[in-house]
């Protein structure tokens, strides 16, 4: 028997085998992902920059392209009065980022056959049944009026944000107001409370528009929490916990912290009344937001605001993005899935002034929207209420994170400037 064919097919299977399964994050050399490494460090200058303006106490940033950690800092502090170092493992309140992964969540009942997209919510929420849309509100008593809706609220239009839901305490003043007065929150939540009993008082509450007229930022995605324990018959932490980060290996996301890990979550800041130095935030900082929750050991569940995490765990979940649904041979969604999930969804209704598009769960950068900054069409992104932001880039293959812990950002630009500066030490 002549060995050297067989011996050829061999390294042929195996060479072609390794590259057909997915990447997994791990370090990896930045020229050899096609990085200029004196470019990349214009990113720690950039950072340090703002580090020593006194304009953030602390980042952390992540690059990764192919699967490969190309760069993975910290710089500034975690803590100010405890003089605590910014560490890579750092924990951040990632708030609306919570907001990708309880869409995921959510599909993977939609491939169970639990429901269908433009099923009404109200067929599994009952409280959503004949919804009525805002017409008059009196800002004395906020006491409103209300007209019928033309259609149902479904669940596409809450994984898109086209559902007239608004958000409390920073949504519309008339909306804020009445979701005030019915004891809606953000998300942010410390207090022994049910997302179930949220959910569906926020049912019985009027629309800000008719669903499907416009993209309006709210409490959509903590709906569609509800709906995943309705459908599960499990909380969302839990279902969280056993379908996602489980299996991707996010040992670090939780939306209450356990009590081992408090010492790594990073402080919040706030800018002084004259804005020239930031202080640690406190309950007078945004009245009703306790900048504590994670260490509250809550029951409120918030799926569209309520984990905190790290860089890496979140790495992880994008990377499982770029990888079709699959990461370190755990398959969380089918290929088609994520496709239908990183596609517009909205039609021609945009996103902002640089005319992005909404998927289900992501932002969708167009063409109009990569002329800004160069982040490739086709990305998905999204942030947080407490200075968190990500990227995935589905054409260079790469996943960028930038975190920080402070609000409100008056030099929000850095995420921008990282963005540029990312683009620019490619070759």
């Amino acid at each position: 028997m002549n060995k050297k064919p067989f011996a050829l097919l061999l390294a042929m299977f195996l060479y072609y085998s390794a590259f057909a399964q997915s990447p997994v994050l791990m370090s990896g050399n930045p020229a050899a992902e096609k990085f200029i490494p004196e470019r990349l460090q214009r990113i720690d200058g950039l950072i340090k920059q703002y580090v020593d303006s006194g304009w953030i106490v602390g980042a952390d940033a992540l690059i990764a392209r192919n699967g490969k950690i190309v760069y993975n800092k910290a710089f500034g502090l975690a803590d100010i009065e405890k003089k605590t170092p910014m560490k890579t493992d750092e924990i951040f309140r990632i708030a609306s980022q919570t907001k990708a992964i309880t869409s995921v969540a959510v599909m993977t009942l939609f491939e169970e056959g639990k429901f269908l997209l433009d099923d009404p919510i109200s067929k599994y929420i009952p409280s959503f049944a004949h919804p009525k849309v805002l017409a008059s509100f009196n800002p004395k008593d906020s006491s409103y009026t209300t007209v019928n809706a033309n259609r149902e609220v479904t669940i596409r239009d809450l994984l898109t944000h086209t559902s007239g839901v608004d958000y409390a305490q920073i949504g519309s003043n008339n909306m804020k107001a009445i979701y005030a007065k019915n004891g809606l929150y953000a998300g942010f939540v410390s207090d022994k409370i049910k997302l179930a009993d949220a959910i569906n008082k926020l049912g019985t509450l009027p629309l800000v528009h008719q669903p499907g007229e416009r993209w309006t930022y709210g409490l959509s995605i903590d709906v569609l929490g509800y709906l995943i324990e309705k459908l599960s018959g499990k909380s969302l932490d839990q279902f969280l916990m056993e379908r996602i980060f489980q299996p991707l290996g996010m040992n670090d996301t939780y939306f209450y912290l356990p009590q081992s890990k408090y010492n790594r979550l990073a402080t919040v800041y706030t800018p002084d009344k004259q804005y020239k130095h930031l202080v640690k935030w406190d309950e007078t900082t945004f009245p009703g937001v306790n900048f504590d929750y994670p260490l509250s050991n809550g029951t409120y569940y918030a799926g569209g605001a309520g984990l905190s995490s790290t860089t890496k765990d979140y790495a992880i979940f994008l990377q499982m993005m770029l990888n079709k649904g699959e990461y370190n041979g755990h398959r969380i969604l089918s290929r088609h899935t994520v496709e239908i999930m990183t596609m517009n969804q909205i039609g021609n209704l945009n996103l902002n002034a640089q005319g992005n598009k909404f998927g289900l769960g992501f932002e969708i950068t167009t063409q109009s929207g990569q002329a800004k900054l160069g982040q490739t069409e086709g990305s998905i992104a999204w942030g947080g209420f407490f200075g968190t932001v990500y990227w995935a880039d589905t054409k260079e293959k790469m996943v960028c994170l930038l975190y920080v812990q402070e609000w409100p950002y008056p030099h929000g630009e850095l995420s921008d400037k990282f963005k540029a500066l990312v683009y620019a030490a490619m070759e």
